[in-house]
């Protein structure tokens, strides 16, 4: 028997994480596997702010911005998985480690994050999660970062 996948669309990610425009940074998590693993989809587009000045005449998604887009993945896959939707919870990192960037990401594009848990369950404050980047297969970026639920007390 296999449980069936989760996925967030716009509005659960709205109600798990509190990030809003301009800082919203992804529209939707996918094959939400638990605290396990899940697929966070952002499509690129040229009205976002940072390409006004990253780079005037030649857009370029910034890498941070990439990384948090991981992270914002990361924080609504542990949020579906433990039913955090409207309870306020806060993530903020910690550490960003192993960091590299291979191919640009431009509008258009539609970049898919692959996130995996690598330390943390149920309960715990610290988590470690790893993720790649990809447009189209290619990879454009890869981290691991370590971050910290502030979850509610119930």
């Amino acid at each position: 028997m296999t449980e069936q996948l989760l996925t967030a669309d716009i509005g659960m990610i709205q109600r798990i994480i509190p990030h809003r425009y301009p800082f919203l940074l992804i529209d939707k998590v996918v094959d939400i596997d638990g605290c396990v693993s899940a697929r966070g989809i952002k499509n690129v587009t040229m009205n976002e702010p940072h390409f006004q000045g990253h780079f005037p005449g030649k857009p370029i998604m910034p890498g941070v911005t990439i990384i948090e887009a991981m992270a914002q993945t990361a924080a609504v896959m542990v949020g579906a998985a433990l039913d955090m939707a409207d309870k306020n919870m806060l993530v903020y990192f910690m550490a960003i480690d192993k960091a590299k960037f291979r191919r640009m990401v431009v509008p258009g594009d539609v970049l898919e994050m692959q996130l995996t848990t690598l330390r943390g369950k149920p309960g715990a404050k610290v988590w470690k999660f790893g993720g790649v980047a990809t447009v189209e297969g290619d990879m454009a970026a890869e981290a691991e970062f370590t971050a910290m639920m502030d979850l509610p007390k119930e």
